[in-house]
């Protein structure tokens, strides 16, 4: 195991028992995910965060979990690298994505902060080229974002969550390894389950069917319904 570096993953979230179910919280719940599927425990409170020792596939890392409220995280990632004389290629950053619809995973090294009051902070400190994990939570629309970052994540949510903190876990050495693109598609596999649970409303597939010339029995034949798809639609028999 000798030449390689010592990588460091860092959550970031809020410190705080009120802030743990938030979805701007998901990367301290990545963090801890990984901890538990690597046997990596005994946190300890330094350089203003949470930080723990272990191995994953052989690889020695490091968990931080800032502890100075998200919009300084860059003070606690600071430093631990400068302690670890580690530089941003060592760096892996999980974070709470709005530009992404919920459980879509993307990774990327480098690129603008988004907007995100974590990566604002980071930046400056390590410089862009640190590896992003970048964890959808969807957009609720502008004025809505602080009540959505800071909001608790919905029981409906556990469906895709769950699976997919356990996924991440269990595949967090394809990130140290550099096999970025099929991390991506372990997680894309993991986030299946949460979007079948949404069956298309079924108003808007008869309105499919009739539009591609193939009413179902249930679509009616007479009356107010009918008359509404086939001015709509032009009538289409069987």
């Amino acid at each position: 195991m000798e030449g390689h570096r010592m990588k460091l993953l860092v959550g970031l979230g809020n410190p705080g028992s009120q802030y743990e179910g938030n979805r701007h919280n998901i990367g301290f719940m990545a963090l801890d995910a990984i901890a538990r599927a690597n046997g990596i425990s005994g946190w300890k409170s330094k350089h203003a965060g949470l930080l723990a020792e272990g191995s994953i596939g052989g690889q020695r890392v490091l968990l931080l979990k800032p502890q100075t409220f998200m919009n300084k995280s860059g003070d606690s990632v600071q430093q631990v690298a400068r302690f670890f004389k580690l530089i941003p290629a060592d760096i892996i950053v999980f974070y709470d994505e709005l530009d992404l619809a919920p459980g879509k995973v993307r990774v990327k090294i480098g690129g603008g902060n988004g907007g995100h009051n974590g990566l604002r902070s980071i930046d400056p400190q390590i410089g862009l080229d640190y590896k992003r994990v970048r964890l959808g939570i969807g957009h609720p629309g502008k004025e809505f974002v602080t009540h959505h970052v800071l909001g608790d994540f919905a029981k409906a949510d556990k469906a895709w969550l769950d699976p997919l903190l356990d996924d991440i876990g269990r595949h967090a050495g394809m990130l140290l390894s550099g096999d970025d693109a099929g991390f991506m598609n372990k997680m894309a596999l993991a986030a299946k389950p949460g979007e079948d649970t949404k069956p298309a409303p079924k108003a808007q597939s008869h309105v499919r069917q009739a539009r591609a010339g193939k009413p179902q029995a249930e679509i009616p034949k007479t009356g107010p319904m009918a008359d509404m798809l086939s001015k709509l639609f032009g009538s289409k028999g069987d």
